[in-house]
């Protein structure tokens, strides 16, 4: 049975193998060895290696120890969604909780709540030096230098709401039972309990980035805590299996977890680039891993909206000299 050939596992949107049982279980021997994705002789479909007897992965005679148990390094937050299209999330924090926001993204707060606007990241002991690292890395995102902590300063419940940008819907994200981080586009971040980082990610590949879209850097979210994002028009969360691949247009991404991996290609054909409507370049997802996506965005929305305005300027909406400016702009 140890010398079975025939195995395969999913590491970073690619499937290793075909190889033997005693091959795999050394490929799988690190800390995230349990988790990973596999199938092989006597497994119907992709499973983690935790649930396959034969590895002995999760058990006593587990070539992975188990980890010791850690205790949550964020605040455990409680929160409540108001809103269809235009939604707003409010926070209830527990006495000295605190949660880490975008600037400029408050709604309301109670009197018991104490704002203040840090340099850096909130959720790290640091230095000067540090600080101002982390808040250039988000000066590269085109974000705010600063961001606003809301902390309960009572003995009681405080409540302190955060509305979205445009519209669109606010995502509650659990880092913890997402593997403890998620990448998503630079503009997407809104708030998150005390604990979690938001940092950067590059695209290690240039085509990606040059016509991506959301450029070489989107935002990383880590750590175990509750983060929240916002995306425009209605948010679609898909589970993609190890080797699947999904299309789609460059803006409607709104965050993938690591192991998905994230390509742009073209979209086939001069007269698909030309004409289609679509552009000449798609975003290319493989899993495994989840995925969300996004029905607006939000530079589809602006598009719209210049072009609109720049019509009705010339010669008004349904008129001939309008329609005819706006074909030739097109």
């Amino acid at each position: 049975m140890s010398n079975e050939s025939g195995w395969h596992y999913a590491n970073g949107g690619e499937t290793k193998g075909p190889m033997s049982l005693e091959a795999l279980k050394q490929a799988l021997s690190g800390p995230d060895g349990p988790a990973t994705l596999v199938w092989g002789p006597g497994v119907s479909d992709w499973i983690q290696a935790r649930h396959v007897p034969a590895l002995g992965i999760g058990s006593a005679h587990s070539i992975a120890p188990p980890k010791a148990p850690t205790t949550r390094t964020a605040d455990e937050i409680d929160f409540e969604l108001y809103g269809d299209d235009m939604q707003f999330v409010e926070v209830t924090l527990d006495p000295d909780e605190v949660v880490v926001a975008e600037a400029g993204a408050m709604m309301y707060m109670t009197d018991g709540i104490e704002m203040q606007t840090v340099f850096g990241d909130p959720s790290k002991n640091q230095g000067f030096m540090g600080k101002l690292f982390d808040a250039g890395k988000r000066m590269i995102t085109g974000e705010s230098l600063f961001l606003t902590t809301f902390g309960a300063t009572s003995q009681q419940r405080e409540r302190v709401a955060f509305a979205a940008p445009y519209p669109g819907k606010i995502i509650p994200m659990h880092l913890d039972e997402l593997g403890g981080e998620i990448i998503c586009q630079k503009d997407a971040f809104l708030c998150a309990a005390r604990g979690v980082h938001v940092g950067i990610a590059f695209q290690k590949k240039i085509l990606a980035g040059l016509f991506g879209r959301e450029g070489f850097i989107l935002q990383r979210l880590t750590g175990d805590g509750l983060a929240f994002v916002h995306a425009g028009g209605t948010i679609h969360r898909l589970e993609l299996d190890a080797g699947q691949t999904l299309r789609l247009d460059t803006g409607c991404l709104v965050a993938l977890q690591p192991s998905v991996d994230y390509d742009v290609t073209m979209t086939g054909g001069i007269k698909n680039s030309i004409f289609g409507g679509e552009g000449m370049f798609m975003v290319t997802l493989t899993g495994p891993g989840t995925v969300w996506l996004q029905s607006l965005p939000f530079t589809r929305l602006a598009g719209r909206i210049l072009a609109n305005v720049r019509a009705t300027g010339k010669g008004g909406e349904g008129s001939v000299i309008g329609s005819l400016s706006t074909l030739f702009e097109r």
